[in-house]
């Protein structure tokens, strides 16, 4: 899922600009969409139960942002296509999707360890840091883009605005992934 393929002299956050930006938008974006359904019932009266809210920025937040993600990566990899024309290794791929999965659990209970077992596993030659990484932060954004998904398809607006809001922490997370520094490992 990850296009970028410049490897590791080019740091992670310039490999992923494009992503990085696009992922803090959509951030906004969701809490922005979900503020269009939670305001207007803190606006009304308390005892009213059947408040019109707006579910327009929620719904055109589902439908865009798979495309907006896609455009990052696509922008990231034009800008990584110079560093690899300059000879540049690029990171082989086929790191399974739950090496990723496993990283953002870890990440969340504690991230020192989720340092440590990536490390270690970069350590055995299969994969690098940075295709750990890659993997996690593909993990998040599809979590994210699913959240999306599944809040379109709540019939209550509330949830729909808790599943936007959850899909914002979803991006945060890979937003923090793609910024996590995982120093060499000390034999």
């Amino acid at each position: 899922m990850t296009e970028p393929s410049c490897a590791e002299p080019l740091a992670r956050r310039h490999r992923h600009a494009w992503l990085l930006a696009t992922l803090t938008e959509l951030i906004g974006d969701c809490a922005q969409a979900a503020g269009e359904v939670y305001r207007p019932v803190a606006e009304a009266p308390p005892t009213q139960t059947d408040v019109p809210v707006n579910l327009g920025l929620l719904v055109g937040l589902r439908r865009s942002a798979g495309t907006r993600v896609d455009a990052a990566r696509a922008q990231d990899a034009a800008r990584c296509a110079t560093a690899e024309a300059e000879g540049v290794s690029a990171r082989a791929d086929g790191v399974p999707a739950d090496v990723g999965t496993d990283f953002l659990t870890d990440l969340l209970d504690d991230p020192a360890q989720a340092v440590k077992r990536a490390q270690k596993l970069a350590n055995t030659g299969q994969f690098t840091v940075d295709q750990i990484l890659d993997e996690a932060t593909d993990s998040a954004v599809l979590s994210g883009l699913l959240s999306l998904h599944e809040a379109q398809r709540q019939s209550d607006p509330s949830p729909a605005a808790a599943k936007c809001l959850a899909a914002a922490g979803h991006f945060a997370l890979a937003v923090s992934v793609v910024l996590v520094h995982v120093p060499a490992a000390t034999p």
